[in-house]
């Protein structure tokens, strides 16, 4: 026995068998039971346009993370300086460190790039004091650590929340070998990072490029996938200039955590 069939306004030619005997309807128009649906929801007097939350999208797949200033909570450049009066803070620093928005022939560069001992560093740092008129304060003892490296408790919590995203996770620091024992206990480095590029290990240190195009590499990244995160104005717009998305830490990291977690996704 045929189905009677029922013809639709808007479609009147295609028309589909329903499972209700005597009905059909066209495809492409709402059955009987959508339009009820609709009726109800109508009925309900709900905001003409509720928003619903816009999905997240994660705009970035690798995180690396500079050690000193960002990962630990130490280790930035005023660390050397506040063992000085402050009067001599700013020439100290230079002393130290030179400058550090170029990759040059310093001694700290040097050291950096694995070139000298730390022994050697000093003693050429205590010549410059010297001939600036600064006193060097006493060395701390043999064996005991130069900087204390304290891990940033907002930076281990970003790490975790990532590697639970399944963002790729890297290390790109300018350390000295003398340091290492000491930063690497901080947290186990080696289960949470898929890679890490230590400057004195691979005779190159921040901000040539060559060194961040090496870490991009050994992770597999691409540069516009890949946060950068450093303490260091000059190390993050060397990033920047390789395709990778710099993050300047303060030193509250408050911000920049929350940049890194809107570009993963993690937050809209």
């Amino acid at each position: 026995m045929r189905v009677p069939r029922r013809q639709c306004e808007c479609h009147p030619t295609t028309r589909v068998l329903t499972r209700t005997p005597g009905w059909e309807y066209p495809l492409g128009c709402p059955s009987r039971r959508l339009r009820a649906a609709r009726v109800r929801l109508a009925d309900m007097n709900l905001p003409a346009s509720t928003p619903l939350p816009a999905p997240t999208t994660a705009s970035i797949d690798t995180v690396i993370f500079d050690v000193g200033g960002v990962l630990a909570a130490t280790g930035r450049h005023s660390d050397f300086a506040r063992r000085f009066p402050p009067e001599h803070a700013e020439q100290v620093t230079k002393i130290f460190v030179g400058d550090y928005s170029q990759d040059g022939d310093h001694p700290w560069h040097r050291l950096e790039r694995g070139e000298i001992s730390l022994d050697e560093n000093r003693r050429l740092s205590r010549i410059a004091l010297a001939e600036a008129g600064i006193e060097l304060p006493v060395p701390p003892p043999s064996g005991a650590p130069m900087i204390v490296f304290t891990a940033s408790e907002p930076m281990v919590d970003l790490v975790k929340e990532l590697r639970a995203g399944g963002i790729r996770l890297g290390v790109l620091t300018n350390n000295v070998l003398e340091f290492r024992e000491n930063w690497r206990s901080m947290m186990p480095f080696d289960e949470w990072f898929d890679d890490i590029v230590d400057s004195h290990e691979v005779g190159l240190r921040k901000p040539n490029p060559a060194i961040y195009q090496l870490a991009l590499a050994r992770l597999g990244a691409e540069p516009g996938r890949t946060a950068f995160l450093d303490d260091v104005a000059t190390n993050v717009s060397a990033a920047e200039s390789v395709g990778m998305r710099g993050v300047l830490v303060d030193e509250d990291p408050t911000e920049a955590i929350a940049t890194v977690r809107r570009l993963a996704g993690l937050i809209a």
